[in-house]
């Protein structure tokens, strides 16, 4: 064994590799992403966007993204690696090979004249009598007399010159790396390395592994509160109207923490007064309604107050107090509506449906919430299914702005379709916005996204689709923006923090407010969209026993798909009883509002034959079926202009129990469907 010297000097070795290991790539790794989230912070670069100051980068700003846990935590480590490696070079004379030689100042070979002459000059600069040094005294007698006695005894001297020591040949010798206090303290060497080997290595992991799982206990997925995903899962039911979701969403445990303060029982009074029309409590009963919502949970008041006021953009109205719950409620927003989403779009019925009502509704709260664009402003109005919302939520428009263009545009759609010069001419001239204004306008256009969806239902290996199979659910989504650009920040400049655009597709059944499959789609990350299909696509063509250079192309395809804007999506749905199914497949922006799409697909299921088998006579039968069915332009333009917002519904029949549609029907095939279409 080595000695102890040599295994503390060793200890920061050790200790230092341990930290470096993860530590380096660790580095790496968020440094690569900070460049990726630096490449990717396109936003609206119009004036409102650039005074509210969210994208601005200010040192405070800089500062504070910087100080993160997990960054002074890799800051501190680095301190730590920098401080161990100049302990190891300070400590590596401690452990070098003992050479007399290089000790007296000699060469290799000299006469034994040539070392008594180098012994007696260093005697007189360390030896005792000459130096009271104690530093000289103690280099003198354990390193220039143990080198004389070396070099001038034969023997030592020749297995110097032979194995490298005075002593001869040297053994193998093992240390433990561990520093000499841990080893030997107070002659209880065993019993203290136990204490550490217990301590650092079982004692420690096992309280990070308690503290993890207590905190994985309360949270699910998105670091949403499990306690807040069952209530949402509870509360959402297939007649929640969209009007109604508000009334789920404030139910998070999230917002039961927020501090209730005596100090702004008065300022909440008075924000009651400003958002009063937005709470629906004008109705009949309007004392009984108001009484009962000043009987909720005061803190659960106060976030729907905050909501409501950002809806309405009265935020600046609020105290200092109230500004800093206002930007917490805020900031939780994002990420419960995506729980509350996946609460609403899971199993909910005995074909492992979710709900499609609950679900668009949903989404729509979460556009007014990014755009802050009041819930009342969706009502269905002026041909619009969308309200006044949509041009709500352009900069510089507002209802009389709304008002001033009704006779010429009454929705986004119509705006978007006219040529620049008329869009220029009608802003200038009737609506009466400046140059600049119109500018902005046509910037926040052309951020706008469009998208198209490419679907398709097969069962894999088989021409038609039977009830019971494992059905594929295949969508490839296409987004376009006038301004050339595929991944960007939306304009919203009254939501303070930065929120990027996350898609919702959502396959369903109107007939029986069904959603078969649903799946979140996210355009900033195209390192992770190329590796998803580059995954699918080639699973898929080694199903179907491509070659590899066949695979090899495909993949390049998908690849080159993904580049130009396009995102792969694959889910797996069990076929329903036999029948005729009517499907649409939505694609819903959680942030901007009128850019929703909707194509429709028709979808034919066999019924299984009675041997189970998919082969011979019923495979013949299911070719002369197997056929690709859409609906007619003219028939979705019917649809879509018949379609009206649920929010001006009867509210008296949000409680009642949607009917299922289970009547049996007839044929078979697998069902594709390409178009753009708008909600």
């Amino acid at each position: 064994m080595a000695d102890s010297g040599e295994n503390s000097a060793l200890f920061p070795i050790f200790i230092l590799s341990v930290i470096a290991l993860p530590l380096v790539p660790y580095t790496i790794l968020k440094l690569l992403r900070a460049t990726s989230e630096k490449e990717k912070s396109i936003h609206c670069e119009c004036s409102v966007c650039s005074r509210s100051g969210k994208h601005r980068k200010s040192i405070f700003g800089r500062i504070s993204k910087f100080s993160t846990c997990s960054n002074f935590t890799v800051l501190l480590l680095w301190v730590i690696v920098v401080f161990l490696v100049y302990c190891i070079k300070q400590s590596s004379r401690e452990i070098e090979a003992f050479d007399p030689f290089s000790i007296l100042g000699l060469e290799p070979g000299v006469s034994d004249s040539a070392i008594k002459k180098a012994y007696r000059r260093l005697s007189i600069q360390y030896h005792p009598d000459k130096n009271p040094d104690p530093a000289a005294h103690k280099y003198f007698v354990e390193y220039i007399s143990k080198a004389y006695q070396a070099l001038t005894d034969p023997i030592s001297r020749e297995n110097f010159e032979k194995y490298g020591h005075p002593d001869g040949r040297q053994g193998f010798q093992m240390g433990t790396a561990l520093p000499q206090f841990l080893l030997d303290f107070n002659g209880s060497s065993g019993g203290i390395l136990l204490l550490w080997i217990l301590g650092g290595f079982i004692l420690l992991p096992m309280v990070f592994g308690v503290v993890y799982l207590s905190r994985a206990s309360k949270y699910g997925g998105n670091n949403v509160r499990r306690e807040t995903l069952v209530t949402y899962f509870d509360l959402v039911k297939p007649s929640l109207a969209p009007s109604k979701v508000m009334d789920v969403f404030i139910k998070a445990a999230e917002f039961m923490e927020i501090p209730v303060r005596r100090a702004d029982d008065e300022p909440l009074q008075e924000l009651f007064k400003l958002v009063k029309s937005e709470l629906n409590l004008d109705g009949k009963n309007a004392r009984q309604e108001q009484a009962k919502f000043w009987k909720q949970h005061p803190a659960i008041v106060k976030a729907e107050l905050l909501i409501h006021a950002h809806l309405l953009r009265k935020a600046d109205t609020l105290s200092s107090n109230l500004q800093q719950d206002y930007k917490h409620v805020l900031q939780l927003a994002p990420r419960l509506i995506d729980g509350l989403t996946k609460m609403a779009t899971v199993p909910h019925t005995a074909k492992g449906h979710g709900w499609l009502r609950p679900a668009i509704g949903i989404v729509e709260l979460s556009q007014c919430i990014i755009q802050a664009v009041p819930l009342s402003a969706r009502k269905a109005g002026s041909g619009s299914s969308e309200g006044a919302a949509s041009l709500l939520q352009l900069p510089h428009f507002s209802d009389a702005v709304i008002t001033k263009i009704a006779k010429k545009v009454r929705t986004l759609q119509n705006l978007q379709d006219t040529t620049l010069q008329e869009r220029a001419e009608l802003l200038s001239d009737v609506a009466g916005l400046s140059t600049d204004e119109v500018q902005d306008v046509e910037k926040v256009l052309e951020l706008m996204p469009r998208a198209t969806i490419e679907v398709t239902c097969e069962t894999e290996g088989e021409e038609g689709i039977q009830e019971g199979d494992i059905v594929t659910v295949q969508a490839w989504v296409t987004l376009r923006r006038a301004n050339g650009l595929i991944a960007a920040l939306p304009h919203a400049p009254y939501y303070p923090f930065p929120k990027g655009e996350n898609f919702w597709f959502l396959l369903a059944d109107a007939n029986s407010n069904d959603v078969w499959f649903s799946e979140s789609i996210n355009f900033m990350d195209e390192a992770a969209a190329i590796t998803t299909a580059s995954t699918i696509t080639e699973g898929k063509m080694e199903a179907s026993g491509a070659s590899m250079e066949e695979i090899a192309a495909a993949v390049k395809d998908a690849v080159a798909k993904v580049k130009r804007g396009c995102r792969l999506i694959l889910g797996k749905i069990q076929a329903p009883q036999a029948g005729n199914y009517s499907l649409n497949s939505h694609l819903m922006c959680d942030t901007w509002i009128g850019c929703d799409t909707k194509t429709s697909l028709k979808l034919k299921i066999l019924k299984r034959s009675r041997a189970g088998s998919r082969g011979g006579h019923a495979a013949e039968g299911m070719q002369e079926g197997n056929d690709v069915e859409d609906e007619d332009e003219d028939d979705i333009e019917e649809d879509e202009d018949g379609d009206q917002s649920e929010y001006s519904e009867d509210e008296d029949k949000d409680d009642e129990a949607d009917k299922q549609n289970n009547t049996n029907r007839k044929g078979s095939a697998n069902g594709s469907a390409q178009r753009k279409g708008r909600k």
